[in-house]
């Protein structure tokens, strides 16, 4: 037996011992889940070098079989895009002033339980939160996915404010907008414009904590449509967005064109490429 478990067998209180088991269980399957992640990831990237399954079970002493079965099952590696083992999503609590009560966007509600569906279907465990209407939330953990925009949480302002190209910039006609610092573009919701339309622009990232010691991925729309539709984004295009940026930082901006009734999004489709940080930082 490991140490840890003998320690854990020898506790003596049965209430104990009950809590500190379903515990370790949860976290031995969590580790079991993320290794089998990491066994497909490496087959898949191996095969894609060009070696075929028999020549990676000659070298890895398993049979041709065992290395198909797990190139074709067990937790695809792309989940690995919105974390490892466990992830929480955060998305904001609103103050409703005219009814005096805290209240959640439907779109918020919306994006933050496809969001679990999604990370679901990787295999991972998922917890849910808000931030809260004054805007505070701890950002320094592990697995944090967090749906809000700079302008509800000044924790967020900061941390968007790490982005080495795009900035979100209020225009001087008074709406928010997001800037391209590479290209110069500004990107505008149609909402805001004249004549209005159904379009909005949705903001992905992968940003630093503030203790530096790991990054969350944020997503936020101008409106909560272009949050809506990063999300679609996330769904249709996961294992894409992966094989560009891994779980290096990065940012990019998705457009949004949706049902003007529904507020569903009906296409999406990225307007600037996937910037990777570090690169942009090295340039």
């Amino acid at each position: 037996m490991s140490d840890q478990l003998q320690r854990i067998a020898a506790i003596d209180d049965p209430y104990l011992l009950l809590r500190e088991v379903t515990t370790r269980l949860a976290d031995a399957q969590q580790e079991v889940t993320e290794l089998a992640r990491l066994r497909r990831r490496v087959v898949q990237d191996l095969h894609a070098q060009g070696l075929s399954y028999a020549q990676i079970a000659a070298k890895a002493g398993l049979s041709r079989g065992r290395i198909h079965q797990i190139r074709h099952t067990g937790p695809a590696p792309e989940g690995a895009f919105l974390g490892r083992g466990a992830v929480t999503v955060a998305t904001p609590l609103r103050r409703d002033d005219e009814r005096g009560r805290t209240v959640v966007a439907v779109d918020d509600v919306s994006s933050g339980k496809r969001l679990e569906d999604l990370a679901r279907s990787y295999g991972l465990d998922i917890l849910s939160e808000h931030v809260s209407v004054s805007g505070e939330i701890d950002l320094n953990r592990d697995g944090l996915v967090v749906v809000c925009g700079p302008r509800m949480s000044q924790q967020m302002w900061d941390t968007y404010g790490q982005d080495p190209v795009l900035s979100w910039e209020q225009a001087d006609d008074g709406p928010w907008t997001v800037v391209d610092g590479r290209t110069g573009t500004v990107y505008r919701s149609g909402q805001d414009s004249d004549p209005a339309r159904p379009y909005d622009v949705g903001y992905l990232g992968r940003l630093r904590r503030p203790d530096g010691a790991g990054s969350l991925l944020a997503i936020a729309g101008i409106h909560t449509q272009g949050s809506l539709g990063v999300v679609q984004l996330l769904s249709s295009d996961l294992n894409s967005l992966w094989g560009q940026v891994g779980e290096q930082r990065f940012s990019t901006l998705v457009g949004v064109e949706y049902d003007p009734e529904t507020g569903e999004p009906r296409s999406v489709e990225l307007l600037c490429p996937l910037y990777r940080h570090d690169e942009e930082l090295a340039a």
